[in-house]
């Protein structure tokens, strides 16, 4: 084990999921009531880093298409994943993301950054990684 890997997982607030491996991912969605798509994660080795990546439109590419399936799957990976579910009518004066969100992406990455990256090194390497409000002179017209 990583010392990034210990140090998240003594972090309450980093989902454990995020270090399962494509067995323990098999199982969870055995779980979730979904036997039959055990092999569809197993033969595609996702494992938990690679959870935020697995969509509604990624899973019929392991062979999952039926719709009500993937519906119920990719709700079950939010919420193991504790991510909040994306609305179509959000309003723009929301931050896009939440920071919890931002690092489960960066973990997804391949590498030894990602490998070596922790929540709290995320939280203290990164200045404020939500969308800042424009400067108050943004529609100034400045003079040719």
């Amino acid at each position: 084990m990583s010392e990034a890997m210990i140090a998240d997982l003594k972090d309450s607030r980093v989902p454990p999921c995020l270090y399962w491996s494509p067995e323990q991912v098999s199982q969870w969605i055995d779980k979730l009531g979904f036997p039959q798509y055990k092999d569809c994660f197993e033969k595609n080795k996702v494992h938990g880093r690679l959870l935020v990546l697995v969509t509604a439109s990624t899973l019929p590419k392991i062979g999952i298409t039926d719709f009500d399936h993937i519906k119920q799957i990719t709700n079950g990976i939010r919420e193991i994943l504790q991510l909040e579910e994306p609305y179509w009518n959000r309003s723009i004066s929301i931050p896009p993301r939440n920071v919890a969100g931002m690092y489960i992406e960066k973990k997804a990455m391949r590498g030894q950054y990602a490998d070596n990256l922790t929540y709290q090194l995320y939280l203290d390497t990164h200045e404020e990684p939500l969308w800042q409000p424009p400067l108050n002179n943004h529609c100034q017209l400045l003079p040719h």
